[in-house]
């Protein structure tokens, strides 16, 4: 049976490692990310070592009409998303009060709006087919607030919410939703976010083993994945019971960068 997956944020990162994961298993891919030229060579690689059809739909989506021009796109070229996997984010580092509102509007846009966008577009004709797959990349950070990460976090309480309410609507038509919800990843989006230094990625994880923590809970149709299971531990049962000031004063000075030295 044919599985063809919508990967959002495929350029590199874990977007890249899951693209790789998919045509492994034999899986057509359509790529979504702003850089063409990576896509294009992504595109290469895939189809030369995994002999599958890789579709490239350079796309930037911070803009408000990016999901509707995307599910256009591969409707118009007859392809059918058996799978989504909305992996595209990104953070900022900073007092809220002090960062550009328009970076917040696009962050917003991205992680949620975009998001929730192209599920419901794709969801209407996997509930048609009575079968499909979506992959939510969340975060650890959607399970608390983050001072300094105020919106970021924000943003993945949304995604981690969002999809465990869609799945249980959608579990009589044999379609699954999971968030992935990894701890420190160590991708580009640690300098995209301005976090060079910040104590939390040090020992910050590689992209391959969260992509393959997600993808098997994708397939397994789990709720919720976590990479780490002392994460799961300390987010299930310590953070909630932590006074919640205590708790902010400790995160927030885990997000503080370290002093310049010059």
């Amino acid at each position: 049976m044919a599985n063809t997956a919508l990967i959002t944020g495929a350029s590199s990162g874990i977007g890249l490692e899951l693209a790789k994961i998919h045509a492994q298993k034999g899986g057509d891919l359509v790529l979504v990310a702003r850089s063409k030229a990576k896509l294009e060579e992504l595109k290469q690689e895939l189809e030369n070592e995994f002999n599958v059809t890789v579709t490239v739909l350079p796309s930037d989506l911070s803009k408000p009409e990016s999901a509707q021009q995307l599910f256009e796109q591969t409707e118009a070229a007859g392809l059918q998303i058996d799978t989504l996997i909305n992996n595209a984010g990104f953070g900022g580092h900073g007092n809220f009060h002090e960062r550009s509102l328009e970076d917040e509007q696009a962050m917003m846009q991205v992680n949620m709006v975009t998001l929730t966008n192209l599920t419901h577009l794709y969801l209407t004709g996997m509930v048609e087919r009575n079968r499909g797959k979506i992959l939510n990349v969340s975060s650890t950070a959607s399970f608390m607030p983050g001072p300094l990460q105020a919106v970021y976090y924000a943003t993945k309480a949304y995604v981690t919410s969002f999809s465990q309410a869609v799945a249980e609507e959608v579990k009589n038509h044999n379609i699954t939703v999971t968030a992935l919800c990894p701890g420190a990843v160590a991708t580009g989006f640690v300098a995209a976010a301005d976090l060079q230094g910040v104590e939390i990625f040090d020992k910050a994880k590689t992209p391959k083993s969260v992509a393959e923590c997600g993808y098997q809970a994708m397939e397994k149709g789990e709720l919720v994945a976590f990479n780490e299971s002392g994460l799961k531990f300390m987010l299930n049962w310590i953070v909630p019971f932590l006074p919640r000031k205590m708790y902010l004063r400790s995160l927030a000075k885990r997000w503080k960068k370290p002093p310049s030295n010059l």
